[in-house]
């Protein structure tokens, strides 16, 4: 398929999704969301992608929601339009529940509704240097895909009441300190760092992967009790390690 928007690659079982457009600092336009959520939803059909990236071309990750693109839908500090909100919480939805990890690659600005799709990836590393933050309210608009919710449940409340209250970016370095990203790594080894990532997970059982990633977002938000029920309660057919037990009991 051809996206104007966005670039999908493939490297073997590591799917790559670039935000395109490089020029507006890769700001989440209608359509960008719209593609984005297309090709989500395609490679989580595909049983030869393994693991996916998302990075932004250019200078930055992502600036946030384009503003200038929705500003005739901006009514009293809620967007009007459905069609962005909606894709977005599907995007989220995808993500949590396709068997693949995905990883987000953050350099650069990482502003709002960018932190929110940061937000929505299995694992994050970040540039030392990127700039991410919540700015909501300096442009008076309400959060939509699950900041109020998401960044206190990562970071604490405390420290989510201060990134939203002051508007004020934090570094990849910092966010790494808070838990908002797994790692912070000079920006030169980004691409690096995350494909020698993808390659480990790629060393081991996918389904079980696929497993673990179910029972940790189904039971993180629930009692030890019912987290413990839901892990013992869970049946799957795990196949694809069948001959690496093999040849490790034949070298016993």
């Amino acid at each position: 398929m051809t996206y104007q928007d966005i670039i999908v690659e493939r490297k073997e079982a590591i799917a790559i999704i670039s935000l395109n457009r490089p020029a507006a600092l890769n700001a989440l336009s209608p359509n960008m969301i719209r593609e984005l959520k297309t090709a989500l939803y395609g490679l989580s059909q595909d049983n030869s992608c393994k693991v996916l990236l998302l990075k932004g071309a250019g200078r930055a990750f992502s600036a946030g929601v384009d503003l200038k693109a929705m500003n005739e839908s901006l009514v009293g500090g809620q967007f009007t339009a459905d069609e962005i909100l909606q894709d977005g919480i599907e995007i989220a939805k995808i993500l949590r529940t396709m068997p693949q990890p995905a990883i987000a690659l953050v350099h650069g600005h990482c502003y709002t509704g960018a932190t929110e799709l940061m937000m929505f990836f299995d694992l994050i590393i970040a540039a030392e240097d990127a700039k991410i933050g919540d700015t909501h309210a300096k442009w008076g608009i309400l959060p939509k895909w699950g900041m109020s919710q998401r960044l206190p449940r990562l970071v604490g409340i405390l420290k989510a009441k201060e990134m939203s209250f002051t508007c004020k970016p934090i570094t990849g370095k910092e966010a790494e300190r808070i838990g908002l990203v797994n790692r912070a790594v000079p920006l030169e080894d980004l691409e690096k760092t995350g494909m020698e990532l993808a390659n480990e997970i790629l060393q081991n059982s996918a389904q079980t992967i696929a497993a673990f990633k179910h029972l940790y977002n189904e039971g993180m938000n629930t009692t030890l009790a019912e987290g413990l029920k839901i892990e013992s309660d869970f049946l799957t057919d795990i196949n694809d390690r069948t001959e690496f037990l093999r040849g490790f009991e034949k070298n016993k």
